[in-house]
């Protein structure tokens, strides 16, 4: 007989930090920095800085060869380009779906006429409370892009293994891209569905 989920995982409650006092420190274009005073489960106190992030969309773009479509891109806190996959912020009360079809289009010039949701993943969890939609863009037909104007980005395709390869090397570092190449990697081998 199988555990239930509740015999596996224990209550969170002596875990759990109370808020007390929650300010804005920083009010940005892209998120906020906001310091919260909170009670701790020792009943002490203490400060957690943090971003408040709208949250944002992954797409896994596939074409019909199965080859990836990639895009280059210049990431200025880093100082370099990095290899990734289409990716974008949600606008104030924008579906994650809605943000993955504006996105794809926006970035790549490509629409899709299969989604498939992946997975949400927290990526900062230790400092932001973003989350990532990953979406798998199926059925895709070329047209032309329109980044925001401020984007400068270069698309390319790539096979599911080259990808990996450069995961392996070191050569992507992008972690949405990576999870979305680990996820790519299980349903392509029949590991896990859709």
């Amino acid at each position: 007989m199988k555990p239930s989920d509740q015999s596996i995982i224990p209550s969170d409650d002596h875990l759990t930090e109370e808020r007390l006092e929650s300010r804005i420190m920083h009010k940005g274009l892209f998120f906020d920095v906001w310091r919260d005073k909170v009670r701790l489960p020792d009943n002490n106190t203490s400060l957690r800085e943090y971003i408040r992030h709208p949250g944002a969309v992954v797409i896994l773009p596939m074409l019909d060869d199965g080859r990836l479509i990639l895009e280059r891109q210049f990431r200025y806190p880093l100082g370099r380009t990095f290899l990734e996959f289409p990716a974008g912020k949600l606008d104030a009360g924008e579906e994650p779906l809605d943000c993955a079809r504006r996105e794809l289009t926006e970035e790549t010039g490509y629409t899709a006429s299969e989604w498939h949701f992946i997975c949400t993943v927290n990526n900062a969890i230790g400092y932001s409370d973003e989350s990532l939609y990953l979406y798998l863009a199926r059925g895709l037909r070329p047209g032309a892009d329109h980044p925001d104007a401020e984007e400068f980005i270069e698309t390319f395709s790539a096979t599911l293994p080259e990808l990996l390869d450069w995961v392996k090397s070191g050569r992507v570092t992008d972690a949405k891209t990576i999870i979305g190449a680990f996820w790519l990697e299980k349903i392509n081998t029949g590991q896990w569905g859709l």
